[in-house]
């Protein structure tokens, strides 16, 4: 298993600038690379404390690349839906020659409502609108002087700039979290998947996504690449005590943005939303790490909350660590991945 470090920024401007944030995940990044962490990744989202300091995950991956050498910068996921193909490709394109060849592309369908609200899409095109712009995103880098006509967007007779470093095009992820079609889509089309482990039937889903792969005749497994909190203390009480009331604020944020699905939305994309919004909802923080879905405690705990995990959610073959989520001190932050560093990662080598 290889292990990276995930950024997504759940703060308010209030609890702390956008210049110290980006400051202190940078120094995040630099640290991690020299511990072995194998990739930085970071989210797109727009507007609120929930994730609104990352409207544009290039342009901090931009700023990693200039400080590290040999970690995967990936985008965590970017968002055709909210973008135009002909601007993110050539983005991409300017982003894998920045960093030298090192970029993963994870793209997202988008899911929370208000920002389809905010840029006047509906949240019923959501599907169509992301897998047109994957293919259109796709065949821009993979090829010169393109012409395409989509639903949503139509080019013609265009050529990308820059080219991609990496030929035939970066290696792309998709995103999904429980709807079992974006799993199928993303093994049949040899994608790798990023998925967050919140759906109870994540073993299942993953299953899928293992299977259209083989059916579809790419060879191996494909990859798979999930998302936990991590807070690592010698003292398994101490690791709770800190990691806690940050834990609740980033959940308290989730759930807000994402009660309208017990509510007022209701898309055929979006099926059992809202039964995830409630389970988020009730989620606290012990019993995420008794299910394996919190790396949080001693160096041990966490080995046996990995080991668990790869057991609840199925093997996988990269772990995203969020560390320094909500208002995690700094400091403390930088001893956990230290001691994640020294004591858990050799284990799963």
């Amino acid at each position: 298993m290889e292990f990276g470090v995930q950024f997504f920024p759940a703060v308010s401007p209030s609890q702390k600038p956008a210049s110290v944030y980006f400051s202190e995940s940078l120094k995040v990044a630099e640290e991690a690379e020299r511990l072995g962490f194998t990739h930085a990744r970071i989210v797109e989202h727009y507007f609120l404390p929930y994730g609104g300091y990352s409207p544009n995950p290039i342009v901090f991956l931009a700023a990693v690349s200039q400080r590290t050498s040999k970690m995967r910068l990936v985008t965590g996921a970017v968002l055709p839906i909210f973008n135009h193909p002909l601007k993110l490709a050539g983005e991409i394109g300017m982003l894998d020659a920045l960093c030298n060849g090192r970029l993963d592309v994870g793209m997202a369908r988008a899911f929370l409502p208000h920002e389809f609200r905010h840029f006047k899409l509906s949240m019923d095109e959501s599907n169509a609108r992301y897998r047109e712009g994957m293919e259109q995103i796709a065949l821009l880098l993979e090829h010169e002087n393109v012409s395409h006509q989509g639903q949503f967007h139509s080019f013609e007779k265009v050529t990308s700039l820059p080219r991609p470093t990496q030929l035939p095009r970066p290696k792309f992820y998709v995103a999904a979290t429980q709807t079992p079609e974006t799993f199928d889509f993303a093994g049949r089309n040899g994608h790798a998947l990023m998925a967050i482990p919140i759906s109870p039937k994540m073993r299942d889903l993953v299953a899928i996504y293992r299977k259209a792969w083989k059916d579809a005749g790419h060879p191996g497994e494909g990859q798979v690449m999930m998302a936990f909190h991590m807070f690592c203390h010698e003292d398994r009480q101490k690791a709770r005590d800190l990691a806690r009331e940050p834990y609740a604020s980033y959940f308290e944020m989730l759930t807000g943005v994402v009660g309208e699905f017990e509510t007022t939305t209701n898309s055929g994309d979006y099926r059992d939303y809202d039964k995830m919004a409630a389970k988020l909802r009730v989620a606290e923080l012990d019993s995420q790490i008794a299910s394996g879905s919190a790396w949080i405690g001693s160096p041990s705990e966490i080995r046996e909350s990995i080991r668990r995990a790869n057991e609840t959610f199925g093997p996988f073959d990269h772990a995203s660590v969020q560390v320094n989520f909500g208002m995690v001190p700094f400091d403390a932050a930088m001893q956990s991945l230290l001691l994640f560093a020294k004591k858990v990662m050799p284990h799963f080598a």
